[in-house]
């Protein structure tokens, strides 16, 4: 029953509005094989008529479609979420940024047309967002290092270094990293802390393929939260498996915990990053809003 559900879907979702992001790190080659997938399958691509349009913006303008296709990385899939919603649409992907973690939690292929295939083959997935100050967000956003990081990698490096690039800018932002006081209100209980990154996932992975936690998943209810609270940036080094890994919540100096909402401030404002992005300032109040949105994916 569920394969013929699945076919029914397929070949009654046939206008989409293709978004590919030019400035993404792969955005600018050519995706025909991509296009060739979809044609074969009877889809009609609709392109946008406002190129100077937000990509939420061009997804509120254009008219009668069935789903949205958007070919970029993490920021990418960020700046369409609010749109995604609002009009209860269906995401497609083809990952063509640099990290492309959503992806790497969704098992998507990176081939542009092995993606398309996917979004062919009319299975989704209904996941859940995190949402900070209004921002939503797929996978992790974060107070500290990860938001200094995301200032520093600019679209122009990401291009040049891919996920080297991350690493690059790594070292030389955390040489200059120092602790910071920060108050975390959640689950009747404010604590105070010193830390030099905090970070409230949703999905799986982050940052190039970082860990949010072991078991978190994009559909399971809940924020994944963490704090680095080391005496020193080099102690990171050594801490780096465990985040690869997202076993990191079991080092003494690190405070994890799972929740559905909570509140930071510090004492004075700090950028918060979400999925690679910039998105507001300290103080902030994150939480889960499930089942938010579909995505095609493997089955």
């Amino acid at each position: 029953m569920q394969l013929d559900l699945d076919n029914q879907t397929r070949f009654r979702l046939q206008r989409a509005l293709l978004l590919v992001n030019q400035r993404a790190r792969r955005g600018s080659r050519p995706i025909d094989g991509a296009r060739a997938v979809f044609s074969a399958h009877g889809f009609e691509l609709v392109e946008p008529q406002n190129p100077g349009l937000t990509l939420a913006d061009q997804v509120r303008a254009v008219g009668d479609i069935d789903l949205v296709i958007v070919g970029g990385g993490d920021g990418s899939l960020n700046a369409v979420a609010p749109a995604l919603i609002e009009r209860r649409l269906p995401l497609g992907i083809l990952p063509l940024g640099t990290a492309n973690d959503l992806a790497r939690t969704l098992g998507l292929p990176l081939d542009p047309a092995a993606a398309a295939r996917v979004i062919t083959a009319g299975h989704r997935r209904r996941l859940d967002l995190g949402e900070v100050n209004g921002h939503p967000f797929f996978n992790v956003a974060s107070v500290g290092f990860s938001a200094d990081l995301a200032r520093w990698l600019t679209a122009e490096a990401k291009r040049r270094w891919g996920v080297l690039g991350y690493a690059i800018a790594a070292l030389r932002i955390l040489s200059q990293s120092r602790p910071f006081t920060l108050y975390i209100e959640h689950d009747g209980q404010v604590e105070e802390v010193r830390t030099i990154q905090l970070s409230v996932g949703n999905g799986r992975f982050y940052g190039g393929g970082m860990t949010v936690e072991v078991n978190a998943q994009p559909d399971d209810g809940r924020l994944d939260v963490y704090s680095l609270e080391v005496p020193h940036w080099w102690h990171l080094i050594a801490l780096m498996p465990a985040l690869r890994r997202g076993t990191h919540g079991r080092w003494k100096h690190v405070r994890a915990f799972g929740t559905t909402a909570l509140k930071l401030t510090t004492r004075r404002p700090h950028d918060i990053n979400a999925d690679g992005e910039l998105v507001s300032t300290t103080p902030a109040e994150f939480r889960i809003i499930p089942q938010a949105v579909e995505v095609f994916a493997p089955r």
